[in-house]
């Protein structure tokens, strides 16, 4: 077992909780949209989200671009073209987290002024980063 493979695996399963906290945080915020502010089901999703990111999410992202930062050194990918792509996918991916962290301290102050749509469709954007970082990975296009 070699140092690179542990920390590729250990950079996969960060990806692995990252992206499933990408893609549930906005699902919490378009059901906490439906309550009322200051409700009691209101204050359950501010603790559900505020864990979700504080105990899940903030940490794999770091973990991520810890371990992915060794394989970038160790691999010398800083030269390919798919490695370009699907390292703007990531930075894009990270502002959508801050975005998404801001969106929370929003719903903790009660001052959410986004609509249900908007975190509807801010869902989707992961998921397609997501499927272009794999096939940037995996097929290596250019």
């Amino acid at each position: 077992m070699d140092t690179y493979s542990v920390i590729k695996s250990l950079h996969v399963i960060s990806i692995i909780a990252w992206m499933a906290g990408l893609l549930y945080l906005p699902r919490l915020f378009v059901y906490h949209c439906e309550v009322a502010p200051g409700s009691e089901a209101s204050e359950k999703f501010k603790i559900m989200e505020r864990r979700l990111l504080r105990a899940i999410m903030n940490p794999a992202m770091i973990a991520a671009w810890i371990f992915g930062g060794y394989l970038i050194h160790a691999s010398g990918a800083m030269t390919e073209g798919w490695f370009h792509v699907k390292l703007l996918c990531v930075v894009i991916m990270t502002g959508i987290h801050m975005m998404l962290a801001r969106c929370r301290r929003q719903f903790e102050a009660d001052n959410n002024t986004k609509p249900q749509k908007f975190y509807r469709i801010i869902n989707e954007v992961p998921a397609v980063l997501m499927v272009i970082i794999v096939f940037m990975v995996i097929v290596r296009p250019f």
